[in-house]
C-alpha cells in the first residue's frame, strides 16, 4: 500500500497506537510475571499484539521512503544496542546472552534493524538469488535470539516485497506470525502461543493507513527515546515489586 488516500490513519497515529499497546503489554508483563491466565491480563496481551506488525510495516515503508539507507540502518543498530540493555533490564534477562535461554535475549529492535538490511538485500538487483538466500539465512540466524526472532525479519521482507498489494502483505505477515505462534506453543507456553495470532487485529488498522506521515515530524525521535526509557521504568518497577528476578517465561 503505497498510494495516498483520504481519511484513515496517518503513520504518526498508527505509531501512537503501537506505542500505547506496547506500553500496556510490557507493564502487565512486569507487574504480573510468568504469563498468568487471568482473562483480563490475556486481553491486554492480546491488544499488545498490535505493536509488532505496525513496527514491521513502517520499517518496510521506511525503506522505500528513506533518502539515506546507511543512516537509517545506522540509527536502528545504535538504537538496538541501547535498547538491548533497556529490554533486558526491564524483564530481568542477563545482559550477556544465552545464559538462561535461546529465546528473547534482546529487544525486537535488533530484528527490525536486520529486517531493514534483509529487505535491502532482497531488493538488490545486482545480487544473484542464491546469494540473497544465503545472506537471508545468515540474518535469520543472528536474529533468532531476539524478541519476535527472525520472524520479524521475514515479515519485513515480505511486507516490502509485496508493497502495493495489501492482501498479499497481510497474508505473508500472518503466515510468519503463525510460525512464531507454533514455536511459542511448542517451546514456551501454549496459551501465549495462541495469543501471538492476534497480530491479525492490526490488519484493519493498517488497511486504514492513508499513506501520509502526519504533521508532527518529531515522531521518529520520540519513539527512539520512548522505547528504551519506558523499558527502564519497567525495570525499576520490576525491582521494586519483586527484586532482581526474571519475569518473562522463555528468556
Amino acid at each position: 500500500m503505497s498510494g495516498k488516500k483520504q481519511g484513515g490513519f496517518n503513520a504518526n497515529q498508527l505509531k501512537i497506537i503501537a506505542i500505547l499497546a506496547m506500553t500496556a503489554d510490557h507493564l502487565v508483563s512486569v507487574i504480573f510475571p510468568n504469563y498468568p491466565k487471568d482473562w483480563w491480563i490475556l486481553g491486554i496481551h492480546i491488544l499488545g499484539r498490535l505493536t509488532a506488525p505496525i513496527m514491521w510495516f513502517f520499517i518496510a515503508e521506511g525503506y522505500f521512503y528513506t533518502k539515506n539507507l546507511k543512516k537509517y540502518a545506522g540509527r536502528l543498530f545504535f538504537f538496538a544496542l541501547i535498547s538491548h540493555f533497556a529490554y533486558n533490564f526491564a524483564f530481568g534477562i542477563p545482559f550477556l546472552p544465552f545464559q538462561t535461554s535461546f529465546f528473547n535475549q534482546t529487544s525486537v529492535i535488533w530484528s527490525l534493524a536486520w529486517g531493514l538490511i534483509a529487505l535491502a538485500v532482497s531488493e538488490n538487483p545486482r545480487l544473484k538469488n542464491w546469494c540473497k538466500t544465503l545472506i537471508l539465512l545468515g540474518i535469520c540466524l543472528i536474529t533468532f535470539c531476539s524478541d519476535w526472532s527472525c520472524i520479524a525479519v521475514m515479515a519485513i521482507v515480505s511486507l516490502g516485497q509485496n508493497r502495493g498489494n495489501f492482501k498479499k502483505q497481510m497474508a505473508w505477515m500472518f503466515f510468519w506470525t503463525a510460525i512464531y505462534a507454533a514455536v511459542y506453543v511448542l517451546f514456551i507456553d501454549p496459551v501465549y502461543g495462541v495469543i501471538q495470532l492476534f497480530t491479525a487485529l492490526s490488519i484493519p488498522l493498517l488497511k486504514q493507513y492513508n499513506g501520509t506521515r502526519g504533521s508532527w515530524k518529531g515522531m521518529k525521535w520520540f519513539f527512539y527515546l520512548y522505547y528504551p526509557l519506558h523499558l527502564i521504568l519497567c525495570g525499576i518497577l520490576r525491582i521494586v515489586l519483586y527484586g532482581n528476578i526474571g519475569v518473562m517465561i522463555g528468556s
